[in-house]
């Protein structure tokens, strides 16, 4: 394993943060009043963001060592660990449900997408980022040299049209949003893996230029119909 991509599996800061950040202030739901549980919290970083500014925030984890590692980082948080799908709150008793590169992971999506419009108030947002398939499985074939391999890890990569059909058959209303990905964590991560060859190929082929449905990845808006919040 090169030292480059040592490093990168080493970061804080896995995942687009700056992008996400970005995608969460655009859509605009966030306030002090809300509840808002974040699936997937890894090393914290999102929720330490969010939590620190006096959101009423808190996230769970499956992965005990990146609980252990976000206290390191950045102290207390508002974090418990999960074994499944089923999400630690009640009905009904969320404004705000986050993922962000969590669901390309998680096997039953149906059962994952039930806990999340079963959590949230009618009218309640769940805010998604995940990887394109298409997009996605060239790159993790490079990755992983393997045409099978990745899919352990990333096995629920959707389209576009398939994100959006799944949503709305779990009672969402889905909008897509057009956040630019293609920051130094994206270059670093596609020169970790690909080289100088991938960096010259996303000056090529800028991905934040494309149509939304052709995007490296998706974030997304999904309301759970019913009244406004």
């Amino acid at each position: 394993m090169s030292t480059k991509i040592e490093t990168f599996r080493q970061r804080d800061d896995f995942g687009p943060f700056d992008s996400n950040i970005q995608f969460v202030k655009q859509t605009g739901v966030l306030s002090r009043e809300a509840k808002i549980l974040e699936i997937g919290s890894g090393k914290g970083r999102l929720l330490s963001h969010f939590f620190k500014q006096g959101y009423d925030i808190r996230g769970v984890e499956t992965n005990r060592e990146y609980i252990a590692a976000s206290r390191v980082l950045f102290g207390e948080l508002p974090v418990s660990a999960v074994d499944s799908e089923h999400l630690p709150a009640n009905d009904e008793s969320m404004d705000i449900v986050m993922s962000f590169d969590v669901f390309e992971h998680i096997p039953d999506t149906d059962s994952h997408l039930r806990e999340v419009h079963r959590v949230l108030k009618p009218g309640g947002y769940y805010l998604l980022q995940t990887p394109n398939k298409w997009t996605n499985a060239v790159f993790e074939t490079f990755r992983w040299k393997s045409l099978t391999a990745w899919k352990v890890q990333h096995c629920s990569l959707h389209s576009f049209q398939e994100l959006r059909r799944r949503c709305e058959q779990h009672g969402f209303a889905v909008e897509f949003y057009d956040i630019p990905l293609v920051n130094d964590f994206f270059r670093f991560k596609v020169e970790a893996y690909l080289g100088k060859i991938g960096l010259l190929l996303i000056k090529v082929i800028n991905p934040d230029a494309l149509p939304l449905p052709l995007r490296t990845n998706f974030f997304i808006t999904a309301r759970k119909q019913g009244r406004e919040l």
